[in-house]
C-alpha cells in the first residue's frame, strides 16, 4: 500500500478562531473521544478546518453530505486543498431510480426502472479501489454509503494482478477478464470491457474513464503493460504492475457462486412450500419461476437483474447480520466527518425503515425472496457501530449530536470580519406593507433580499403582489428543477431580480453576497420551518454581507424565536469583540457569478467562432446528445438537440450569406466583362 501524506496547498492559512477549534479537535481525536461537534457558523471556513485536521491526523476520511450536490462541492474544494492525494466522489450512481414495489391494494407491480450515471459507477469504483492503494485517501459521500456493496475481501481476492514477465496466458487473464464481469467489445470499446488484437489485450478498467490498459504477451508470458489513451490508442507509459479490479461491487468466484446457487435454490424451496401451505398458491408459483430465473442467470453469465438482493448468500451473511457498505472498505482506524450534521443524521436515520416497509409486500405476495430483507441499508445503530470517531459539523447541530458529544469546538470567527447579522423583529399585522417598504429601501440601497414563507402558494402569491408593486420578484420551490434553481439564484445576484421568495430552500449551502435583507413572514409559527436551527440558518444568509440585516416578523416571542436571536446575539458580540480587538473592519465577501453545473454553455458572440469551431462544437454537442439518449437522460437530449439546431442554423446562415455575397459578385463581374465585349 502507497504511503503518502495528506499535504494542504493553500495560499491561506488559518485565522480567527480556526486555529484554537483545529487543535481541540485533533486532540480530542488523540485522546481518542469517540464524538465531537465543530459548531462552525456560516462563512466561517468550515471546510478548511476539516482538511486543517485530516492533514494533522494523517487518516483515511469518509466526508458525508446530506445530498450530491453538496457532496460535489465539498469534493471539489477538497481536491482543491489536496491535489495530491487521492480525493473521490461517491453516491448513489442512479440519475433516475423507480425501486421495485408491489401495491396489494389495486395489485399492481411495479418494476425497477433506472437510468445508471456511468461516471458516477466509475467514481464509486475509483474510490474503492483507492482504499486498497493507499491511504491519504478522503472520500466524500452522500448517505449512499450505508447502502449494501459487496464483501470487500472478495472484491479485493478477484483483482487480477499483472506483471511483466509474469507466467499466465492471454486466455486465461480474458476468463479471469469475464468472471469480473467484464465484456469483450472489440468494436465499442468503453469502460468495463475489453477487446483482443492477436496477442494483445486490451483492458478499459471500471474506475477509469479515460485511459485502458494495454497487455502484450509473448506466447504465455506478459511481455509488456501499457497504459494508453482510451480514444486514440497511444501509448502514454509503461506499468511494471497493474491491479484491474472487477467490473461490480456484487462478484464472486466460481466456486463460491455454484455454493450461493445452492442455498438460494435451498431457500427458494423452504419458502415455496411456506406460501403453499398458508394457501397463496399464486404467490408460491411466482415466487419460484421468477427466483428459478434469477438462478439460471447467475449461472450462465455470473449477473442478473436485482442481483443485489441475493447479496446475503454471496457475502456469506446470516439473515438479519448487517451487511457490508463504503465504511468497511476502509481500514479500522478511518475518521468519518459529518457536514451539516442536523440534516445529514436524520437522513442515515430513516433509510432503513422506508426500505423495509417496501420489500414487505415484495415478499409477502412472491416477488422476492426473504434475502431481498438483508439488502439494505444500515440501520442507525449499525451505522453507530462502523465508525470509532466522528467529527459533526453545523451551525446548528441538532439534539443527537448535543447528547453524544464528548467535546464542542466553536468557530464563530469568519476570516472576513463578517458579523451575525442584526435582528429585528416586528409586529405581523400589516407586515405585507411594512415589508414592502423595507424591500424598497434596501433595493434603492443596491442591495437584494430574500423572504421565507410558510406554504408554496403564500410564496406564489406574495410574489405576484410585489411584481404588481413594482418589485422585481422570483420565487423558488420544491417543483423547481435544481439547475433552473441555479438560474433563479443567479438572477438575483446579478440584479436581474431584487427580491427571492421561498419557503426551507433559502437555507443550508445558499451563498448569496448580495443579500442585505431578509426577511422572516410569520416567525412566531412553531414548526419544523420555524423551529430554532431552522431559524438560525435562515438568519445566517444575511451573513455574507456587512450590511446584512434580518427581520422578523412576529406577535409571540416563542421559544424558537427567543433561542435564535439569543444564540445570533451571543455570536455577534464575540465576533464585534474581537474586530475591536484586532482592528478588523467587516467585509462583504465578493464572488463571482459562475454556474459551474452547466454541462454546455452558450457562447456569448457566435458570430466571432470560426464556421469550423461551430462545426467542431456542432460535433461534439450530438456525441453529448447520443449518450444522454443512450442512458435515456431524454430531457438533456432534448436541450442538447435544440442547442445544435441553434448552432445549425447559424453555420446555414453563415453559409448561405457567404454563397450569396459569392453569387453576387460572380454577378457583377459577369455584367462588367458582358458590357465590355463587343457583341459581333
Amino acid at each position: 500500500m502507497e504511503e503518502k501524506k495528506f499535504e494542504i496547498h493553500s495560499k491561506f492559512k488559518p485565522t480567527g478562531d480556526q486555529p484554537q477549534a483545529i487543535d481541540s479537535l485533533v486532540e480530542g481525536l488523540n485522546d481518542g473521544l469517540r464524538t465531537q461537534v465543530l459548531l462552525g457558523v456560516t462563512g466561517s471556513g468550515k471546510t478548511f478546518t476539516m482538511a486543517n485536521i485530516i492533514e494533522k491526523v494523517q487518516r483515511p476520511t469518509l466526508v458525508i453530505a446530506h445530498n450530491k450536490t453538496l457532496a460535489a462541492q465539498l469534493c471539489n474544494e477538497f481536491r482543491e486543498f489536496f491535489p495530491n492525494n487521492s480525493v473521490n466522489y461517491f453516491v448513489s450512481y442512479y440519475d433516475y431510480y423507480q425501486p421495485e414495489a408491489y401495491i396489494a391494494s389495486s395489485d399492481t407491480y411495479i418494476e425497477k426502472v433506472q437510468s445508471m450515471n456511468d461516471e458516477i459507477d466509475k467514481l464509486r469504483h475509483s474510490a474503492t479501489c483507492s482504499l486498497f492503494e493507499r491511504r491519504d485517501v478522503i472520500i466524500v459521500a452522500s448517505v449512499s454509503c450505508i447502502y449494501g456493496l459487496g464483501e470487500p475481501s472478495e472484491y479485493h481476492k478477484m483483482a487480477i494482478s499483472l506483471r511483466p514477465g509474469m507466467q499466465i496466458s492471454r486466455d486465461k487473464v480474458i476468463a479471469r477478464l469475464v468472471e469480473n464481469q467484464y465484456k469483450r467489445n472489440d468494436i465499442d470499446f468503453q469502460r468495463g470491457s475489453f477487446r483482443v488484437n492477436g496477442d494483445t489485450l486490451e483492458v478499459f478498467p471500471a474506475n477509469s474513464s479515460e485511459y485502458s490498459v494495454r497487455i502484450e504477451f509473448w506466447g504465455d508470458e506478459i511481455d509488456k503493460i501499457s497504459e494508453i489513451e482510451a480514444v486514440s490508442g497511444h501509448a502514454i507509459s509503461t506499468l511494471e504492475h497493474i491491479a484491474i479490479y472487477p467490473a461490480t461491487h456484487y462478484v464472486v468466484g466460481e466456486e463460491r457462486m455454484e455454493k450461493c446457487l445452492a442455498n438460494i435454490e435451498k431457500d427458494m424451496e423452504i419458502e415455496v412450500e411456506d406460501l403453499k401451505s398458508r394457501g397463496k398458491l399464486l404467490e408460491a408459483e411466482r415466487l419460484k419461476q421468477r427466483t428459478s430465473y434469477d438462478i439460471e442467470m447467475m449461472r450462465e453469465i455470473g449477473f442478473c437483474s436485482g442481483i443485489e438482493n441475493y447479496s446475503r448468500y454471496f457475502d456469506g451473511r446470516q439473515p438479519g447480520e448487517t451487511p457490508y457498505t463504503l465504511m468497511d472498505y476502509f481500514p479500522d482506524d478511518f475518521l468519518v466527518l459529518v457536514d451539516e450534521s442536523h440534516m445529514t443524521l436524520p437522513q442515515i436515520r430513516a433509510m432503513y425503515n422506508g426500505d423495509r416497509a417496501r420489500k414487505d409486500a415484495l415478499v409477502e405476495y412472491g416477488f422476492r425472496l426473504k434475502s431481498a430483507f438483508d439488502n439494505r441499508p444500515l440501520t442507525f445503530a449499525e451505522f453507530e457501530n462502523k465508525f470509532h470517531q466522528i467529527i459533526c459539523v453545523s451551525a446548528t447541530p441538532a439534539e443527537y449530536e448535543m447528547e453524544h458529544q464528548d467535546n464542542i469546538a466553536e468557530q464563530l470567527i469568519r476570516p472576513t470580519g463578517l458579523l451575525d447579522p442584526e435582528v429585528i423583529v416586528k409586529p405581523v399585522k400589516n407586515q405585507i406593507d411594512d415589508l414592502i417598504g423595507e424591500l424598497n429601501k434596501t433595493i434603492d440601497d443596491g442591495g437584494r433580499c430574500l423572504v421565507t414563507t410558510l406554504t408554496k402558494k403564500m410564496a406564489e402569491e406574495l410574489s405576484k403582489y410585489l411584481v404588481e408593486k413594482g418589485i422585481k420578484t422570483t420565487y423558488l420551490h420544491s417543483e423547481i428543477k435544481a439547475m433552473d434553481r441555479i438560474t433563479v439564484i443567479n438572477q438575483l445576484r446579478s440584479g436581474e431580480s431584487d427580491v427571492l421568495v421561498g419557503i426551507n430552500l433559502l437555507r443550508e449551502g445558499l451563498d448569496l453576497p448580495e443579500v442585505k435583507l431578509v426577511a422572516i413572514l410569520d416567525a412566531d409559527k412553531e414548526g419544523f420551518l420555524r423551529s430554532t436551527g431552522a431559524l438560525i440558518q435562515t438568519i445566517g444568509r444575511a451573513a455574507r454581507n456587512a450590511e446584512g440585516r434580518v427581520i422578523m416578523y412576529a406577535d409571540v416571542m416563542t421559544d424558537s424565536l427567543k433561542r435564535a436571536i439569543d444564540e445570533t446575539n451571543r455570536r455577534r458580540d464575540i465576533q464585534k469583540a474581537y474586530n475591536e480587538k484586532h482592528g478588523i473592519v467587516p467585509k462583504t465577501i465578493v464572488k463571482d457569478i459562475v454556474n459551474t453545473l452547466k454541462i454546455t454553455t452558450k457562447e456569448t458572440d457566435i458570430s466571432s467562432l470560426k464556421p469550423e469551431d461551430i462545426t467542431k462544437k456542432i460535433e461534439s454537442l450530438t456525441a453529448l446528445m447520443n449518450v444522454a439518449v443512450k442512458s435515456l437522460d431524454f430531457e438533456k437530449a432534448i436541450e442538447l438537440r435544440d442547442r445544435i439546431a441553434e448552432l445549425k442554423a447559424k453555420v446555414e446562415g453563415k453559409e448561405y450569406k457567404r454563397i450569396e455575397k459569392i453569387e453576387k459578385t460572380r454577378n457583377k463581374v459577369y455584367e462588367r466583362t458582358r458590357k465590355s465585349t463587343p457583341v459581333r
